[in-house]
């Protein structure tokens, strides 16, 4: 049997709202260019029906583990148990675009070792509909050494997780997810990646990224103080990474940028008075440091959907 170009973890628990969708959003590929790897935590194997249905056009491994409970523990799992050279993780919510898997083979082709690939993102709500494109804040169609996206990685986590394409041994070697991480285990892992590797970006949505109410996003930040850690761990974890003479203002830049997405956590929440801490954030950093914090953070564009999901009675 010839090996897959991709392997395409996906980490399932009581999946059933958007797993079909997931699923059908993969191109037919009766040549097996890519095996989808799904471990389900759920209590009861109810995924598998749908997963079954999708069988005669995908190669599919499916595995009910309901002892292994966390996203984070089962995606390594699947990692350890891919057989291509590459992997791409898809959460049961999410969705692939046309067209991507021809964009990452031919990414692939070009540059077999490259370490990583990322791409743009269209944001979805509950039922599908767009509220928005998220880019990286990095040139269209480039290749950038890593360090330098680590960098502009420190100030935010600005890369949606379905978008990813890491090399396997780069996985491996690194790590893979930190499990101790709940909420910012995927940052972790693209800064850790990127600063061992060169990075391709693909200014072009390839996936859509769903925003609800059951998402970990929402369901977290409502415990602001955990929320703020979980950002304040990586800052501080990679700070010393940083070398050049920007590099104390990305600390700084960094530090704040961790602080406003706690406030504005709070603010979504119902404490609209942390809209003006927030503003303090920002005119602390001055207009230098400021527009860095906006180029990296891309906060219009991972803002401006969650309000109009709220607005729209999504959140």
């Amino acid at each position: 049997m010839n090996l897959p170009r991709l392997s395409v973890v996906m980490p399932l628990h009581d999946g059933e709202a958007y797993l079909d969708a997931a699923l059908a959003s993969l191109p037919d590929d009766l040549a097996g260019m890519i095996e989808v790897i799904l471990l389900d935590s759920s209590a009861q194997p109810q995924c598998c029906p749908i997963v079954s249905h999708h069988a005669s056009r995908l190669t599919l491994r499916y595995v009910h583990m309901p002892h292994i409970a966390s996203w984070t523990a089962k995606t390594n799992h699947a990692v350890a148990m891919a057989r291509a050279p590459h992997v791409a993780m898809l959460h049961q919510d999410d969705l692939w675009l046309p067209g991507r898997l021809e964009l990452l083979l031919d990414a692939l082709v070009a540059e077999p070792d490259i370490g990583l690939v990322l791409t743009a993102a269209t944001i979805i709500d509950d039922r599908g509909r767009t509220l928005g494109r998220w880019r990286c804040p990095l040139a269209a169609h480039a290749y950038w050494n890593g360090t330098a996206v680590a960098e502009r990685l420190m100030v935010q986590n600005f890369v949606a997780l379905p978008s990813v394409v890491m090399r396997r041994d780069l996985w491996l070697q690194i790590g893979g997810l930190d499990e101790s991480l709940w909420y910012t285990p995927d940052w972790d892992l693209y800064i850790k990646a990127a600063l061992r590797c060169r990075v391709r970006y693909i200014d072009q949505p390839t996936v859509a990224f769903r925003i609800h109410g059951g998402s970990q996003t929402i369901m977290g930040s409502r415990s602001p103080a955990d929320f703020l850690a979980q950002m304040e761990i990586i800052v501080a974890r990679y700070a010393d990474t940083m070398s050049g003479p920007r590099a104390g203002a990305t600390r700084r830049i960094a530090g704040a940028s961790a602080r406003i997405n706690g406030l504005l956590a709070e603010a979504m929440h119902g404490r609209k008075a942390a809209l003006l801490s927030v503003l303090g954030e920002m005119t602390r950093l001055g207009p230098i440091s400021l527009h860095r914090y906006f180029r990296d953070s891309r906060l219009v564009e991972r803002v401006l959907p969650r309000v109009k999901a709220r607005l729209q009675g999504g959140l």
